[in-house]
This record gives C-alpha cells, sequence and structure tokens, in this order.
C-alpha cells in the first residue's frame, strides 16, 4: 500500500485515496485465482499486458463488453456484493463464445459514490469467479469513487472481455439448413436482463429487504430477492468442450429482447427457429413474474430468457452426440426446435 500519497483536500471533496489503496490489497487474494498463461503483469499497473497463446494459424481477437444493468438494485437492497460480479463476467464472455473464441482476460469498471474496501473487495471477489468460472484471467480494473454523482451506498459495474479463436474456426451461420436443430442450454433465472421491467412488477424501488428475503411457495422455497440474484450461467467451458466434438452452426446468447431479439442474430435470412412453447422448460420465477404483472407471453418471451440462457445450432445427426457432451460437462440441455424455411426468424407455436 502507498502510504505516502494522501490528500487532505481530496478527503474533505469526498475522496479518500486511501480507501482506494486498501481495496486493491483487499482484491489481490481473489485477483490471484485467476491468473493464467499469459498474464505478463501484476495487479496495480497503468495497463494489463498479456501474451497472446501460440498455437493459433490465423488469431483473431474477439471483444465483448456488458454491465449488470439495474439487477444491482436487488444487489443494494439485499446488502450482497459478491455475486453481481459474476453476472458482468458472463455477459461479456458468453457473447465473446458465441463466435467460438476462448476469453483471454477480462477488465472491470466499478464507479461508486463511496469506496468502501470490504465492499469494492467483495465485489471483484465475484468478478473473479467469474473469470475462473470462464478460465479469463482479471488482468486489470478501474474503482472510481465518485461523490454527489453516485449516493454513498450504490454502485455501478461493468467490464469486457477479449477472447481469441482461429480465422478458419469463427462460428457463422453459413452452413445452417432447414432440418438443423437448435438445442437449448437451461438458464440459472433472470440472469441480468429485464430488470427494469422486474423492478416494475414486483416493486423494487419501494420494497423492504424483510419482504425480499420472505421464502416463497412459488418459488420452491427461495425468496423473492435470492432468485432475482441468482448469478447468470457461464456457459464457456461446455460451449468449448462442444466445439471440440461437434460442428456447432449457430450460437446464441439469450439476453434482453429474449427469444425473438436473440435467436434470429444466428441465423441466415430464408430461415427460421421453430419452436413449440409447450418444449420450453419456463423457470418458476419467469411464471412470478408472469402473474404478477400480468405480461403477456408473447411479451415474455420477447423481454427474457424464459429458462434458456442459451441455444445451439447442430446437424440433426450430431444433435444426440451435442446434447450428451453439455450432460457431461454440467449443463442439462434438451431439444428446443428446429430450422425450417420461414421469412419470420423465431417461430413460437
Amino acid at each position: 500500500m502507498n502510504t505516502k500519497s494522501y490528500s487532505e483536500a481530496y478527503k474533505d471533496a469526498g475522496v479518500d485515496i486511501t480507501a482506494g489503496y486498501k481495496s486493491v490489497e483487499l482484491m489481490k487474494q481473489y485477483v490471484a485465482r485467476t491468473m493464467t498463461e499469459g498474464v505478463c503483469s501484476g495487479l496495480g499497473g497503468f495497463g494489463g499486458l498479456f501474451e497472446l497463446p501460440e498455437g493459433y494459424k490465423h488469431p483473431v481477437l474477439v471483444s465483448g463488453t456488458d454491465g449488470v444493468g439495474t439487477k444491482l438494485k436487488i444487489s443494494f437492497l439485499m446488502e450482497k456484493y459478491d455475486t453481481v460480479g459474476i453476472d458482468c463476467v458472463a455477459m461479456c464472455v458468453n457473447d465473446v463464445i458465441c463466435c467460438g473464441a476462448k476469453p483471454l482476460f477480462f477488465l472491470d469498471y466499478i464507479a461508486c459514490g463511496k469506496n468502501v474496501p470490504e465492499k469494492i473487495a467483495d465485489i471483484v471477489k465475484g468478478v473473479a469467479e467469474g473469470c475462473v468460472q470462464s478460465d479469463s484471467a482479471l488482468v486489470g480494473g478501474e474503482t472510481a469513487e465518485m461523490p454527489g454523482f453516485y449516493p454513498e451506498d450504490e454502485f455501478d459495474l461493468a467490464g469486457f472481455s477479449v477472447g481469441i479463436v482461429d480465422k478458419e474456426n469463427i462460428i457463422d451461420n453459413n452452413s445452417m439448413k432447414e432440418g438443423d436443430v437448435v438445442i437449448a442450454l437451461p438458464s440459472s433465472g433472470v440472469h441480468s436482463n429485464g430488470f427494469s421491467l422486474v423492478r416494475k412488477v414486483f416493486d423494487i424501488d419501494n420494497i423492504s429487504k424483510e419482504e425480499l428475503t420472505k421464502p416463497l411457495a412459488g418459488l420452491n422455497g427461495k425468496s423473492l430477492g435470492e432468485a432475482l440474484l441468482t448469478p447468470t450461467v457461464i456457459y464457456v467451458k461446455p460451449i468449448l468442450k462442444l466445439l471440440e466434438n461437434v460442428t456447432v452452426k449457430g450460437i446464441s446468447h439469450i439476453t434482453g429482447g429474449g427469444f425473438y431479439e436473440n435467436i434470429p442474430r444466428s441465423i441466415p435470412d430464408g430461415f427460421g427457429a421453430k419452436i413449440k412453447m409447450d418444449d420450453v422448460k419456463v423457470l418458476p420465477i419467469f411464471k412470478l413474474i408472469q402473474k404478477t404483472g400480468d405480461i403477456s407471453t408473447r411479451d415474455m418471451f420477447n423481454t427474457y430468457n424464459m429458462g434458456v440462457g442459451m441455444s445451439v445450432v447442430v446437424a440433426k445427426e450430431d444433435e444426440v452426440k451435442a446434447i450428451e457432451v453439455l450432460k457431461a460437462n454440467g449443463v442439462e440441455a434438451y431439444h428446443l426446435g428446429e430450422i425450417v424455411k420461414s421469412e419470420d426468424k423465431v417461430i413460437l407455436e
């Protein structure tokens, strides 16, 4: 820790730079868990250095950036900060893996009203856990204390991932054809999208912590807060295993916009994904949201993942093997639909 750096004037303005040094010291143990072979620099420098791995003929770097969004409001109310970092990493690396890229490293950005070192360390603990789950190195980040801009007990969290893929192995949809199948990879819940509607439905801005932590029968005994704060699933390792064993023709990360916005992004013009709604294994939290908010089924599928966090398209003859590989790697994948000739990219029946 830099004990000689101190500004009384800056502290009077609301920024305690010594709290920043303490935050770095506390988070080092978590960052250390993420160190991979390519890391060339330690925590605290001006830039994170990473050496590209060997073995790629035509390496292409793939980047993705995102934040946690208003799911953070649930974190504030629950006073639980060690899982939203997983969400932050997940929203980035799950995008990167959609084109077949292996995430290499991650950087985060935390902006807060007041730097409480223990809270910042808790946030970074979650980020580090997300990096471990995706085999990414946390090579740096930034914590900005911004008094008067953010309330003292609130923060924002965002980040970005950089991955790598051989040019010849980039997943595109050029070979997708009628008769190919769509496979669902289940989500853990709402993940990190649609929380503005969640907050409206459950009046989150006016709810008490006691109400949030009360077990609900409709959620199998979980509390509303627990269900909503469940971290986003990171699909990187299972997808990488799948790519080693099966030709994957398309991958969609089901985020904001639900089925209607995200599944089309991996399907070529002239084709659509035909899916029976009854085949979607909808999680209890979505049934509760729909019932409480009196939301149409169309709007639900156009806002939330509905229990499907990611979908992949493979040839029909590869479906059984693909599901076996995913299940062997911890994902209870199942048949979701098929590719048909259509001007509509998603046909939900």
